[in-house]
């Protein structure tokens, strides 16, 4: 093998797409977006697609072509596309695109016209985030925008928010948002501005806010089986979701190493006791977050090492303990779903500090993804 690879369980992502369908009568759509959290676009959306996903979202342009050139035939959105993208291409392949300001309405429609292609179009909203969509303005917009749907220069396909607080159920600002979504869509409406589908729910509100499915809702984080929160939804576990990334490196070296000596740049760890050392090729340039702590470590020779000293660009050094038989060249554990009793994603996080989607989408190009048949 290579020095370090992601395995990717397929029958993982198609089992966690199941899992949510069988929770909601709402259609799901998948979201493959960040190279499908880091797992890899075109064969993550291939999985989704044969489970049963009704729809493909990224927030890249760039993303949703590559799913259409890649045999995606599912519906396809692609919601972060600011002016000045290949919008006909995009029209001309029936990727349904995102509006959040007048500007990109004009554009788009414009770019319909110039291919002689009605553009599909999902209007967002401005819920409370305070980050992308209409907000206060829509009040002013709206008859420019019924104006373009009038004349035929747009098909609204869709309607759609984001919730700031999905992952924290018990959270009012949960209903606030919704109610206003309610509101909105009510005042396009009366405006002559309808829609098929509405949408607002991601993961952590698939799974906690039936309110809030709609009859399209995004499964994001879920899809890949992990847990949108774990303190405030519980573990994948718990969720009955599967992870679907392990993460396998290789010792360059195992060393025995005696009490007293510093570890890594800045000697900002010293072995407590004789000890073995490992090194693991894999770095920050990989991935792995530069900030880890002693919480976080791999699966190797049976048992776990905890990281010491400071994560480089390229390796990291782990405690093997004195009676490792742990020997150099062997593979390890980085992270898996914790079933062979490795570590986690989530306890990666917390030794970073972070969350489990910016541990598996910051694992970089260096690794290669491979689809493993079970």
């Amino acid at each position: 093998m290579s020095r370090a690879r992601a395995e990717i369980n397929l029958a993982a992502i198609a089992s966690n797409l199941k899992f949510i369908k069988s929770k909601s009568k709402s259609q799901v759509l998948a979201v493959v977006k960040a190279d499908a959290y880091g797992h890899g676009l075109v064969a993550v959306a291939k999985a989704a697609e044969s489970a049963g996903a009704d729809w493909l979202g990224t927030a890249l342009l760039e993303e949703a072509i590559s799913l259409r050139n890649g045999g995606i035939s599912k519906p396809i959105i692609a919601w972060l596309t600011p002016p000045g993208e290949d919008f006909k291409t995009a029209i001309n392949l029936d990727i349904d695109l995102s509006i959040s300001s007048i500007e990109l309405l004009i554009e788009i429609a414009a770019s319909g016209k110039a291919v002689n292609k009605v553009p599909r179009v999902h209007i967002e909203l401005d819920t409370g985030m305070n980050r992308g969509g209409f907000g206060d303005e829509l009040d002013t917009l709206i008859p420019e925008i019924a104006s373009q749907v009038k004349s035929a220069s747009i098909k609204v396909i869709g309607i759609w928010s984001h919730f700031a607080r999905a992952d924290e159920p018990g959270s009012s600002m949960n209903q606030t948002q919704l109610s206003r979504f309610n509101s909105a869509v009510e005042q396009l409406k009366n405006a002559g501005v309808s829609s098929e589908y509405l949408h607002v729910a991601n993961s952590a509100a698939s799974l906690t806010n039936q309110d809030a499915h709609k009859n399209i809702i995004r499964w994001g984080i879920g899809l890949y089986g992990l847990s949108p929160d774990v303190n405030n939804l519980g573990s994948s576990t718990e969720l009955g979701l599967k992870p679907a990334m392990k993460l396998i490196s290789k010792l360059q070296l195992v060393k025995a190493v005696k009490a007293g000596q510093s570890v890594g740049y800045g000697s900002t760890a010293t072995t407590k006791v004789d000890t073995k050392l490992g090194v693991v090729t894999m770095g920050y340039a990989d991935g792995i977050p530069r900030n880890a702590s002693n919480l976080a470590g791999v699966f190797v020779a049976g048992q776990r090492a905890a990281l010491i000293g400071r994560v480089s660009m390229d390796q990291f050094v782990v405690d093997l303990g004195a009676n490792s038989l742990a020997k150099t060249g062997d593979e390890v554990i980085v992270f898996g779903d914790g079933s062979g009793g490795e570590y986690t994603i989530d306890e990666w996080a917390k030794a970073c500090g972070t969350i489990n989607y910016e541990i598996v989408t910051r694992i970089g190009t260096r690794v290669p993804r491979i689809y493993p048949r079970e």
